[in-house]
């Protein structure tokens, strides 16, 4: 929760995160990565999860986050 009388300003990103294993693992993976070039992040909406099929089975999980990180002034 924001301090009383401190403005910040956030930015909106989208990602993409895959795995195999889960949707969570794809999230997991993509907030992880974009941690590394985002300072600052303050939250993630998961915006779509697809699942990815090849004959008729599931091989990958695929994750669209809505990232909001604090811009630097």
């Amino acid at each position: 929760m924001a301090k009383k009388g401190s403005n910040a300003v956030c930015r909106l990103t989208d990602v993409i995160g895959t795995s195999a294993q889960s949707g969570q693992d794809a999230a997991r993976g993509a907030v992880k990565t974009a941690s590394k070039s985002l300072g600052d992040l303050r939250s993630a909406k998961l915006t779509k999860l697809e699942l990815k099929l090849e004959n008729g089975k599931g091989v990958q999980f695929r994750t669209r986050l809505s990232l909001s990180f604090k811009h630097a002034a």
